[in-house]
């Protein structure tokens, strides 16, 4: 019997070839928001991986919604054209069955910041080309951080036609499916979260009413581009007393999951600079469980998982459809092919490299 992490699987209408995923990374590596030639070799060696299922980094749909100035974007024909040069050479060497989709998002109050490695990250600094930022509610992240400008109901609306329209040209690109974030403290979530949305009109308050912005661009792009599968990514929890809870993601679950979205990410934290997450291998896993128990939906759990034997359990017991590993995939861009030589499967690779499937089962069995 073949490894549960190596079985297929269909969300929607698109079905994956194994259970593994690439979790997005940003890498801070784009030109006002177009892919460039860093993108192409890194989403070339992701097609290569052993990967059914690559999630590219977060795609801001305006360009005021980037974390950094080196974020991908989705905003201008530039951004399209680019996206599609490097999609167009990912696939020509792609593992059979590899889909592929954008995760559209918004960094809200957390824009306007430098690159990990550049003073250690943190807001821009005056003479860094800094811009307002924007949120559900007049709130900053942290001390020192700009506080964001809360969004009135007509830029609201036209925050959700433009995660409509960066929708399109994911379609137009060519991409397999998209995901939206919703987690992490970026701009769906800040709206889900009572620490960052203090709002008394109808989109703040009850849990309704929070999570109206998240059901509202989950509407405008499953009509936008009704033939892509969709999914989300969330935080299930805050991890901070008062904060979004996992009752309440297993609710918003259940509501996505009625518009359209076909699985959800189930991550967590990233709102909060008090939030006390307790960080380890598999940290998240019963995060996903829940939500898998509680919404009846697909989920893809997601941190600290490395090991094939630890993906192959995630699988295997229940707790989760997919799994998604990001540094893990950074560290070794054949992950995919490793998890198989450890788990007895045989996986097709290109036949350039078909040669290292040796070393590859040598390696995995000394290992063990």
């Amino acid at each position: 019997m073949s490894a549960a992490l190596f079985q297929p699987i269909t969300l929607g209408d698109l079905e994956l070839p194994n259970r593994i995923a690439v979790a997005p990374m940003c890498q801070y590596s784009a030109d006002d928001g177009s892919a460039t030639d860093w993108h192409i070799q890194h989403w070339m060696n992701l097609a290569m991986s052993g990967a059914g299922m690559i999630t590219v980094e977060m795609t801001n749909v305006e360009r005021r919604g980037r974390i950094s100035h080196g974020c991908l974007g989705l905003y201008s024909n530039a951004n399209e054209a680019s996206a599609r040069r490097a999609l167009d050479a990912a696939r020509r060497v792609a593992l059979p069955g590899t889909k592929f989709g954008p995760q559209l998002a918004h960094a809200g109050r957390k824009a306007s910041n430098r690159r990990p490695w550049e003073g250690g990250g943190g807001p821009l600094r005056l003479n860094e080309d800094p811009w307002p930022v924007v949120s559900a509610s007049a709130i900053a992240y942290d001390k020192g951080w700009q506080t964001p400008h809360a969004l009135s109901e007509e830029e609201i609306w036209q925050l959700v036609e433009q995660f409509a329209d960066a929708a399109k040209r994911a379609q137009r690109i060519g991409y397999d499916f998209i995901e939206l974030h919703g987690a992490h403290g970026y701009l769906i979530f800040q709206f889900l979260s009572p620490l960052s949305n203090q709002r008394s009109d109808r989109w703040g308050g009850s849990l309704e009413n929070r999570m109206r912005f998240a059901v509202e661009v989950v509407r405008a792009v499953r009509k936008a581009v009704s033939s892509l599968m969709l999914g989300i990514r969330l935080s299930v929890t805050d991890w901070v007393e008062g904060g979004f809870t996992v009752d309440e993601a297993i609710e918003v679950a259940k509501m996505l999951k009625a518009e359209g979205v076909s699985y959800i990410c189930c991550s967590s934290g990233g709102n909060s600079p008090a939030q006390k997450l307790p960080t380890g291998p598999l940290y998240q896993v019963h995060l996903a469980e829940a939500v898998r128990k509680g919404a009846d939906i697909p989920v893809r759990a997601v941190g600290l998982i490395t090991q094939p034997q630890q993906a192959e359990e995630v699988i295997a017991s229940g707790q989760a459809d997919i799994v998604a590993l990001g540094r893990a995939f950074l560290a070794d861009p054949r992950w995919g092919w490793r998890a198989a030589a450890a788990l007895g499967v045989e996986i097709a690779v290109a036949p350039q490299l078909q040669r290292a499937m040796t070393t590859m089962r040598h390696w995995a069995a000394s290992s063990e």
